[in-house]
């Protein structure tokens, strides 16, 4: 009797193969899967290949080393902690604090890079924050769907295609049968063959319907990188808005620390206009920007002028401005091209042409 099994066995498994051959050259018939599950089939597929471009582009948005990228893989294979290392914010933060601290804190140059390094620590330290969410919240569902769920799928969809050669081998052997008895065997192989073809699509089916609910997860996974997103950028801005403040008083302290350079070292006392930053951001209207005050120098007359930022005069040459306040400027011969002859009532002194705003 075991002679006989195994020889059943032979047959039946070269039956198999046979089937998967002739379908191959087109010489056999194919059960077809019904319309639905073929429709599930590509859309799980379709999530599969969608779900690892956006995973792998996020891995690049978040970390755009690959040599540390597989450094990090290697660790996380060999279950091992990554060594805590600084981001390039926080390592252009420390540079900058080494070399203000070295030209000296007192100094405008030194204060103002021990500041901007604080301030891209500070960015380092909500890009690290960022990174650490969307890695949690983004990057690990779509990992978990793809080394979890998809290859569940993919077991049982490659189960139901041997279900499916197995059937229609079956049919075959149905068709080629003459003899009643083999006949008989043959017509129980199929339904048994049937059966459990039947039972492989329903389950393939409930796997592959699950992908909607996939699709429901990683869009609340989206909307919380788009949050961590938000967060980031918002404070990245906010930090550097408030380091635009701090150094907004930068350019007349800078004026003064090179006029006492000047004056120690016995030369011509020379002050040099900063712009400072929010300026920089500013496109003069028509008929205010420095036409106007090439106009000023030819005519050689005098106008209002409207300031446009506090400034702390350097010297005793120079005029104190407050911001919004109107005064008289004129031009001087052989003054510098920056700079203008302000007054106010009985006030007079140089004023620098970049906190000015000519009116008509």
């Amino acid at each position: 009797r075991n002679v006989l099994d195994q020889s059943y066995d032979w047959r039946f498994t070269l039956s198999f193969h046979l089937q998967f051959t002739e379908e191959k050259l087109g010489q056999a018939e194919k059960t077809e899967l019904d319309a639905h599950l073929e429709n599930l089939l590509c859309r799980a597929e379709c999530t599969k290949q969608n779900t690892e471009r956006i995973m792998k582009q996020t891995e690049v948005l978040l970390q755009p080393n690959p040599n540390v990228r597989i450094e990090e893989f290697l660790y996380e294979k060999l279950e091992k902690k990554v060594p805590t290392r600084m981001n390039n914010h926080e390592m252009l933060g420390q540079y900058m604090i080494e070399s203000g601290s070295e030209f000296g804190p007192g100094t405008a140059y030194g204060n103002a890079l021990i500041k901007c390094g604080e301030t891209e620590k500070q960015i380092g330290g909500a890009e690290r924050e960022f990174i650490q969410s969307s890695a949690i919240n983004f990057l690990t569902p779509f990992r978990n769907f793809l080394e979890g769920d998809f290859k569940t799928i993919l077991k049982e969809r490659k189960l139901l295609q041997v279900k499916r050669l197995d059937l229609d081998a079956a049919k075959t052997r149905l068709k080629k049968a003459r003899v009643p008895d083999a006949r008989a065997v043959a017509e129980q192989d199929l339904r048994m063959s049937q059966s459990e073809f039947d039972r492989q699509a329903e389950i393939t089916r409930l796997l592959l319907e699950g992908v909607s609910s996939t699709h429901a997860h990683h869009l609340r996974c989206l909307t919380d990188f788009v949050e961590a997103q938000t967060t980031y950028y918002a404070q990245s801005y906010q930090y550097m808005v408030d380091l635009q403040k701090q150094l907004g008083s930068f350019p007349s302290t800078f004026s003064s620390n090179n006029n006492q350079s000047s004056s120690s070292s016995g030369g011509a006392s020379i002050s040099v206009p900063t712009i400072p930053l929010s300026a920089s951001m500013l496109s003069p209207s028509p008929g205010q920007g420095l036409s106007g005050f090439t106009e000023l120098r030819i005519s050689s007359g005098s106008r209002k002028a409207r300031v446009l930022y506090d400034y702390d005069a350097a010297g005793s040459s120079e005029l104190s401005l407050l911001a919004d306040e109107v005064i008289m400027v004129s031009s001087v011969p052989g003054m510098d091209s920056d700079w203008l002859m302000g007054e106010r009532g009985t006030q007079k002194g140089k004023v620098p042409i970049t906190y000015l705003e000519l009116l008509n």
